[in-house]
């Protein structure tokens, strides 16, 4: 799964210097299909329940599960998120990161950075002994003391030999709650985070998730495993330290 991670970390890493004014997300979504193909893995997202890409990608409003397309340009001042995840020899790796497009608003700066956050802290719970809802009242907690609100109809899973596994990763919640975590799981913890309400609805195309308000959302994710010596993230490199994104 490491292995897998780390072709999922290496595209991220190369999308992200890629994303300028201008560009489309459909030049992103090619770059990240022919990324996974040239390290001899398949984009996981491609065709999943009938999803027509291999990345996904969401402007501003838009919370998850964004189509690319020639006709979606970013421009200056909007951020975006990419998630992408490959299958190699069995084994899934999925993760996922916002961006800024050029120079961006205080208020999306802050977006970004305590979304980030709220994934660090939930990684931070990642722990033999902890329960589940550790991770998720990590971030939920996080998020909300910067005047934030956190997604409910979306939330993090397990991933192994399938995309999604149990057990389902909520992103609120009371600590102390759920099944006690245990070396060996591997969680895909992803927090969404929103400048106004919580709720979202889905566009016509079935896949789009964009903000019931019109705010602003980010949306980091990385795939963790838990081990004796704490969180491991398998989706960037081991010796990596600093920000998690």
């Amino acid at each position: 799964m490491h292995r897998a991670g780390i072709i999922v970390w290496g595209a991220l890493t190369e999308l992200r210097k890629m994303v300028r004014p201008g560009v489309s997300t459909l030049e992103l979504d090619a770059f990240a299909e022919e990324y996974a193909h040239r390290h001899h893995a398949r984009p996981a997202f491609k065709g999943y329940h009938g999803y027509p890409k291999s990345l996904c990608t969401s402007i501003n409003q838009e919370v998850v599960h964004g189509i690319p397309s020639g006709k979606r340009v970013v421009k200056e001042g909007d951020i975006l998120s990419m998630d992408f995840g490959v299958e190699l020899e069995g084994y899934y790796g999925d993760a996922a990161l916002t961006v800024p497009v050029g120079k961006v608003d205080p208020a999306r700066e802050k977006l970004l950075r305590v979304t980030r956050e709220a994934l660090e802290r939930g990684i931070d719970q990642v722990r033999p002994g902890n329960r589940l809802t550790d991770i998720s009242a990590a971030v939920q907690q996080w998020a909300e003391k910067n005047g934030l609100s956190v997604v409910r109809e979306f939330v993090g899973h397990g991933i192994g030999t399938k995309m999604h596994e149990d057990l389902q990763v909520p992103n609120y919640g009371a600590p102390g709650q759920g099944p006690k975590l245990q070396t060996g799981m591997v969680l895909a913890i992803e927090p969404m985070v929103n400048t106004g309400g919580p709720a979202v609805k889905v566009l016509e195309d079935k896949w789009t998730a964009v903000t019931a308000d019109g705010s602003d959302s980010a949306h980091f994710e990385h795939t963790v495993a838990v081990t004796e010596n704490g969180p491991w993230i398998l989706t960037r490199p081991r010796e990596t330290s600093g920000p998690v994104w």
